[in-house]
């Protein structure tokens, strides 16, 4: 005689089993870059906003994204404000002998036709200048970029971990260490700014000369 199947085990076991699968999916959807929103504006898109969070005290933070122009004109892109800081400007990192330089771009962020600009740590960045509150995980940061032809966009940037890599690489490996050169960073008024130091990626070891043109 075949015996009955406890049915409300079954169902209590379904159950957990899918309240465990909402449960990962929320975390991942907390900590993952990729539920970041895709943006279209005209002949531009903008993939993957994000930021990081950033400790308490600092003074900058730092937003990344890619953004592809579809176009067949040169178009360029700068930032006119945010939600976080007093002042949002997008900065230029190139090595000039041997020290790792920081400068805003001027005239704003050229993207040329049929290509991709990646806007991560360790490279160009967008910067948030005199944070009025420190960014954490899990809230966003609200810019407005201004493009020369495509007009005007809002953009929600996802705020990750401290330290958090950029999308798609493993942890650690889109840091800049100071071992390979002396990394000045000096402000307006020639002392150091460490909120930009952590917020565009740069971390230990020396430090980073900051150009304010």
């Amino acid at each position: 005689m075949t015996k009955p199947i406890p049915q409300p085990r079954l169902l209590g076991a379904a159950a957990g089993a899918l309240a465990l699968t909402a449960f990962i999916a929320a975390a991942a959807a907390l900590t993952s870059p990729a539920a970041a929103s895709d943006y279209d504006l005209g002949s531009i898109h903008i993939s993957q906003p994000w930021s990081r969070a950033t400790p308490k005290g600092a003074a900058t933070g730092a937003g990344y994204m890619t953004i592809t122009n579809k176009g067949a004109a040169p178009e360029r892109v700068s930032c006119v404000s945010d939600d976080a800081s007093g002042q949002c400007q997008i900065h230029s990192m190139t090595m000039e002998g041997g020290v790792m330089k920081m400068r805003p771009v001027e005239g704003g962020l050229e993207i040329k036709p049929s290509e991709s600009v990646t806007l991560k740590p360790g490279g160009n960045h967008m910067m948030f200048v005199a944070l009025k509150h420190p960014l954490e995980q899990g809230q966003t940061v609200k810019a407005t970029l201004k493009f020369d032809h495509a007009g005007t966009i809002d953009v929600d940037y996802p705020v990750l971990a401290i330290g958090a890599p950029a999308p798609g690489a493993s942890a650690g490996g889109s840091m800049m260490q100071g071992s390979g050169g002396a990394m000045h960073m000096q402000g307006p008024g020639g002392g150091m700014q460490g909120g930009g130091m952590q917020g565009s990626g740069m971390q230990g070891g020396g430090m980073m000369q900051m150009d304010k043109r």
